[in-house]
């Protein structure tokens, strides 16, 4: 006589577990956006990397490694820190680069993507001063690629799916320590 009220008190959790994991999905549209946290976005970033980019018709390779995503308090864009080491230009070891950037939606890649990417450090050790300036321009245009090419978060596709009629993603906001995608009609 236990086995059935047993198996009915586990169906109804299963079910009650599905129903608020598809609920959260749905109510986070409710407002016309969604918020995303940095820990969130740095799971994704530690999945892609390390990275190595051919630059200047090959003849340099930029290789990225230990992404480290935050988002400054009050600031509007976010900070992003990369190990970096540069072969076919230095032949010091891994050096350090830091930007901030904005985000905005890729339609085509269903992503987040950096939105005007600025440089804020960048240390080569081994390098010149001279070569550390010839340096920066490799790393300021495999800056502008990336941005236009490599999502930095990938919207869920359950997420998408759950878009209410008529809508679509707009702009995107750094807004108190968080990532805000808003929608749109």
């Amino acid at each position: 006589m236990r086995r059935p009220y047993r198996f009915t008190a586990i169906s109804l959790l299963i079910l009650a577990t599905a129903a608020c994991t598809s609920l959260g999905v749905v109510s986070a549209w409710l407002n016309d956006q969604v918020a995303f946290s940095a820990p969130q976005l740095q799971r994704q970033l530690d999945t892609r990397f390390p990275r190595t980019f051919a630059t200047l018709g090959g003849l340099v390779q930029v290789t990225l490694d230990d992404p480290r995503l935050s988002i400054p308090r009050g600031e509007h864009r976010l900070r992003l820190d990369f190990d970096v080491a540069i072969g076919g230009l230095a032949d010091g070891g891994p050096g350090h680069l830091a930007l901030a950037s904005g985000l905005r939606y890729d339609a085509a890649t269903r992503s987040l993507h950096l939105q005007d990417p600025e440089l804020l450090e960048f240390d080569l050790p081994g390098a010149n001063r001279w070569l550390s300036g010839g340096a920066r321009g490799v790393v300021n245009s495999l800056l502008a690629e990336y941005a236009r090419n490599e999502p930095v978060y990938r919207l869920d596709d359950d997420l998408l799916a759950k878009l209410p009629t008529g809508k679509h993603i707009g702009d995107v906001e750094i807004i108190d320590g968080r990532v805000v995608v808003r929608l749109e009609r």
